[in-house]
């Protein structure tokens, strides 16, 4: 699932590819992905501009130049492809936007598990949801708030949406890899200095992830994410395989030698 580092580099992209053209036309191929009627969604897109984008979590928000805002989840597979007219159509599109300047903004997804829809606020969709604070917009002091009096283990606190937004299950393995916290870990038992390195290397795994547009080959030596097998090698280099662990109904993978049980 897309998660915090690949909605901003689909931010980025949106804005490097789409902004400030015409939109003459909007597709819409499956209704099932929209939270609106397809002709609310036409009706506020056609004729109109895509002005600047907002990121929360997993979510985006494309601002249009009428004062609405055109809300994008990518749920499980989502994505989006920039192409000329006389490119072919990526498969399982189901919007499309057609500039007046031959440009099309496609958001692809295969599963069908996304969401879209034209919002008045963002902050008012975030509140609706129960989103918690953006992973990236946080200080210290906040990130320490999150976890005082609560109880349950590490990870799926980290993937509470409703906790912080952002994460997921595939980089929760990377910070807590990069942190050397097991997945495990109780809330209670963590330190003060194991919370002051947790929030830091939460940021600086998640301004990797984007800087190196979530491609697990160019992140810098030593990530999980090009080990992430059962049965691999530790990529740090400890001398320990990389192990599958269940928790709280989520298959993730850890190295129990750099990631040992506190």
């Amino acid at each position: 699932m897309p998660e915090l580092p690949d909605v901003e580099v689909f931010k980025r992209y949106l804005d490097a590819t789409s902004l400030h053209r015409e939109i003459a036309h909007a597709m819409v191929r499956q209704s099932r992905v929209l939270r609106c009627a397809p002709s609310t969604l036409r009706r506020n897109l056609e004729g109109e501009r895509l002005t600047g984008t907002r990121r929360h979590g997993k979510h985006l928000f494309a601002a249009i130049s009428n004062g609405r805002w055109l809300e994008l989840h990518f749920g499980m597979t989502g994505h989006l492809k920039a192409f000329q007219k006389q490119e072919r159509e990526p498969a399982h599109v189901q919007l499309r936007l057609d500039f007046t300047d031959g440009w099309h903004l496609a958001y692809v997804n295969t599963r069908l598990l996304g969401r879209l829809d034209v919002v008045h606020d963002p902050q008012a969709v975030i509140l609706e949801l129960g989103l918690g604070p953006d992973a990236l917009d946080l200080d210290l002091g906040e990130f320490r708030e999150l976890f005082e009096g609560r109880r349950g283990m590490v990870k799926p606190t980290l993937m509470n949406q409703d906790v912080l937004a952002g994460l997921g299950n595939v980089w929760t393995d990377e910070i807590l890899f990069q942190a050397r916290l097991h997945p495990e870990t109780e809330i209670p038992d963590l330190s003060d200095d194991d919370v002051k390195r947790l929030f830091a290397t939460m940021r600086r795994v998640l301004r990797e992830g984007m800087e190196h547009g979530v491609d697990p080959e160019e992140l810098p030596d030593g990530y999980l994410l090009v080990r992430r097998e059962e049965g691999a090698d530790c990529p740090r280099g400890c001398g320990g395989s990389v192990e599958r662990i269940t928790v709280s109904g989520r298959a993730g993978y850890y190295c129990p030698r750099c990631q040992p049980r506190s």
